[in-house]
């Protein structure tokens, strides 16, 4: 599909999200394995998403993007990324329903829905471990390590590009209380 094919009144407000896009103002907030401490990492990433559609699901029409991301911390900008993810952002133009299900390499896997306008300039997308519909799954090293007990992602577009905030909350061994993992962009059209 063409980007040019790709409209609101199919896709909503991911119509503004397909193309190439790049931001290098990301901010990641996690816990540091190396120094056993919290602390911040600036970031670089690279985001890739490619429309399709429609997927029918019986009544059901879907529009969505391809999504293919990857982040480098700023000091090391040579080397390979320090956090990737795959996925699609889906859009039932009828229901007007957004989700994003992704994975990362680690062994998670996430779907996050919500209601959202058409012509919403902004959205939020939330999960729940253990929920049946909006979820997150990981493996079982990651799940008595570092369990992602919720998630949520909060997008605004503007008419110069896209940025978000994520947070992922996470009962670690190695905390004696939850972390709320965030990270943080702004992202800029490379190729339209």
């Amino acid at each position: 599909m063409e980007l040019h094919e790709v409209s609101q009144d199919l896709f909503g407000p991911l119509a503004h999200l397909a193309g190439d896009w790049e931001g290098s103002d990301g901010t990641d907030f996690s816990f540091h394995h190396e120094e056993k401490v919290t602390g911040t990492t600036p970031y670089f990433e690279k985001v890739q998403l490619k429309p399709f559609g429609p997927v029918d699901n019986g009544q059901q029409h879907l529009y969505g993007l391809d999504y293919r991301m990857a982040a480098w911390r700023i000091s090391e900008l040579d080397d390979d990324p320090f956090h990737t993810e795959v996925g699609y952002w889906l859009y039932d133009p009828e229901a007007e329903f957004l989700t994003r299900c992704f994975m990362i390499p680690r062994g998670s896997v996430l779907i996050a829905s919500a209601p959202v306008l058409k012509s919403a300039t902004e959205f939020l997308l939330r999960a729940e471990r253990g929920a049946t519909t909006n979820g997150i799954l990981s493996n079982p090293y990651l799940d008595a390590n570092a369990r992602s007990d919720s998630y949520e992602i909060k997008i605004s577009l503007s008419p110069n590009g896209w940025s978000y905030e994520s947070t992922t909350v996470l009962s670690m061994s190695v905390l004696d209380k939850p972390l709320h993992h965030t990270d943080r962009n702004s992202l800029t059209l490379t190729k339209g």
